[in-house]
């Protein structure tokens, strides 16, 4: 998957330098990026503004449309994969280590790799994940950067699945203030049960 990762140069993508390995153990040399990430503002008490929202989660969607031209689905976008510097005005879309070409198959295992609660319905079910997959969890992003809260959320993982399978997401305005209707529309599109 660093191999993968290589193949991008985008200037909101991470840059991978090098991949290799020492004994059993693989390793990946990428550019150091100033800041923190995202993760932070996904509580009520941080939650930036909607135009910074959207700015920011905007130039990750270009980084995603990169990628996914080049066929690479990255398969865990979330918070703490979106690293941003407000003094450089750096957004850099990082950890393809998930990341595979579009012909690859999943995992030998059975195990479906990525992080549930930003999982599309049809990953969650076992089905190859897409460029639609990855923009499923752009608009989970997007509500979580704006709500300070996930648009499915549940007690066990059994509990999620059956959420994420069934149920519609909340509407953006029922739990957050001052949402755009463009705004609501666009995160509404994004968590559609259907591809």
């Amino acid at each position: 998957s660093g191999l993968v990762a290589q193949r991008l140069h985008h200037p909101d993508i991470v840059v991978v330098h090098a991949v290799g390995t020492e004994g059993a153990t693989g390793w990946i040399a990428m550019e150091a990026v100033p800041g923190g990430d995202l993760a932070r503002y996904t509580g009520r008490a941080k939650l930036l503004p909607e135009p910074v929202v959207a700015r920011v989660v905007a130039r990750v969607a270009r980084a995603l449309e990169h990628a996914h031209r080049q066929g690479v689905v990255h398969r865990d976008i979330k918070p703490a994969n979106v690293l941003v510097d407000w003094g450089t005005d750096t957004v850099k879309l990082a950890d393809f280590g998930l990341a595979r070409s579009g012909d690859t198959a999943q995992t030998g295992t059975g195990i479906v790799p990525g992080t549930p609660a930003y999982m599309a319905p049809e990953h969650l079910a076992g089905n190859l994940p897409t460029a639609r997959s990855d923009l499923y969890a752009l608009g989970v992003l997007l509500f979580q950067l704006r709500s300070g809260r996930l648009p499915h959320e549940a007690a066990t993982m059994g509990a999620l699945l059956k959420l994420v399978a069934t149920q519609a997401a909340p509407p953006l305005s029922a739990v957050a203030t001052d949402v755009a209707p463009a705004f609501e529309r666009l995160v509404q599109r994004l968590l559609a049960k259907r591809p």
